[in-house]
């Protein structure tokens, strides 16, 4: 038996007034999805629980059958678990995002979606100038890195009541610096990368090339290493994790799930949403799960495009889906289910807690006659799941 998820990041919304009052996900054009929906079987669930903060990191490890409020530590663990960094029992691990701020306020939270090789440059450069034994940073992608803090709990840094920069765009970032005991360390640190980013050659040129330029990091999603069982020991099935985040990749490895690197997987609009669908395929000759994230309808969704994310959603029906179903659908020893983690509605350019859709199709899975894969269309479901964690123990085991 295969199982096969695929997660489109954000791509959950809100009703537009200029597509009819229709979310994105109902104006784009989804046969793939649709298919699934009329042939399978729809459903809501609720991948954030109640006073949890409305982030990937809650809202993935839900998806994979794990409680967060159990189970999660904070972002920046998982991230490091992708980029090898080994932590102990009383390190701290930060997310550090190259931003873009101007007179104070967030105008960018991924500074023009910096390339990973300006940015390693960057990050390397503020390690030489405010690294030391206790403070390391550590180079990711694009304008996503870490910082790891030595003994970091002893100060309680964990605690610290931290902003995600990609919540605050547009904002002043004063009544947004990091709160709470200690939380001094952490501002100082942000502010003293301001000198270093501003006087770096990368940003000179480019402001030049009228580029956002990154002078600042913001360090946020911080959290002790988390203890989570093996996602083979849960379901007694091996598996592979495709995304090209390392949250996502950070998170697969942690619980023991084969982590792929797919050439051309950006996390941006970018991405190959073909080659990652390829690579989920061979991955399922040696394993029987596979999950399938992408990032690019969030990031519209956090841009405010509305074009973009319509354009991301019809890409990953087309060439995600429909590239895996085209592969499937004549088999029978298989299910697939597709959901989003949480809402980015374009309106809000942040992530919500509301309550998302999802379709499965497959083995032992009896068409109910819905009509389309749509956020209005799973309302009329009677299956819905207020614990996030426990749809993946229906997908799997019923």
């Amino acid at each position: 038996m295969k199982y096969i998820v695929l997660v489109p990041d954000g791509m959950a919304d809100y009703p537009v007034a200029e597509l009819g009052n229709r979310t994105p996900l109902e104006a784009a054009r989804t046969p793939n999805m649709d298919y699934i929906a009329r042939q399978g079987r729809l459903g809501r669930v609720k991948t954030i629980p109640d006073n949890m903060i409305p982030a990937s990191d809650v809202a993935n490890i839900s998806i994979l059958g794990y409680d967060p409020k159990r189970y999660y530590t904070g972002r920046g663990p998982l991230e490091a678990a992708n980029l090898g960094i080994e932590m102990e029992y009383d390190d701290v691990a930060f997310r550090c995002n190259l931003v873009t701020i101007a007179n104070d306020i967030m105008i960018d939270y991924s500074a023009g979606h910096i390339s990973s090789k300006e940015a390693s440059v960057l990050v390397k450069a503020i390690d030489r100038e405010l690294g030391n034994d206790k403070f390391k940073f550590y180079p990711g992608i694009s304008y996503r890195h870490l910082l790891l803090v030595k003994k970091g709990a002893d100060q309680q840094l964990e605690n610290i009541n931290c902003s995600a920069p990609h919540d605050i765009t547009d904002l002043n970032i004063a009544k947004h610096l990091p709160k709470g005991k200690n939380s001094e360390i952490i501002i100082d640190l942000m502010r003293g990368s301001r000198k270093v980013l501003e006087a770096h050659e990368i940003n000179h040129v480019r402001i030049d090339l009228k580029e956002n330029p990154a002078n600042m990091i913001w360090l946020w999603g911080q959290g002790k290493r988390p203890d989570m069982p093996k996602f083979s020991e849960k379901y007694q099935v091996s598996g592979s994790v495709i995304s090209a985040v390392d949250l996502i990749k950070g998170l697969g490895r942690i619980i023991g799930l084969n982590v792929i690197n797919v050439a051309g997987a950006t996390g941006y609009y970018d991405t190959d949403y073909k080659a990652k669908a390829n690579a989920a395929l061979r991955s399922l000759e040696d394993h029987d799960f596979v999950f399938v994230h992408v990032e690019a309808p969030d990031e519209a969704g956090h841009n405010g495009d509305l074009r973009e994310k319509i354009t991301a959603i019809e890409r990953f029906d087309q060439l995600v889906v429909g590239t895996i179903l085209e592969a499937f659908k004549r088999k029978k020893n298989f299910k697939i289910m597709i959901l989003p983690d949480h809402a980015t509605p374009v309106s809000l350019k942040t992530h919500t807690s509301d309550i998302i859709c999802f379709g499965i199709f497959g083995k032992g899975v009896m068409g109910r006659g819905f009509l389309n894969y749509s956020e209005k269309e799973a309302e009329k479901s009677d299956l819905y799941f207020d614990k996030g964690h426990e749809l993946m123990d229906y997908f799997i085991k019923s």
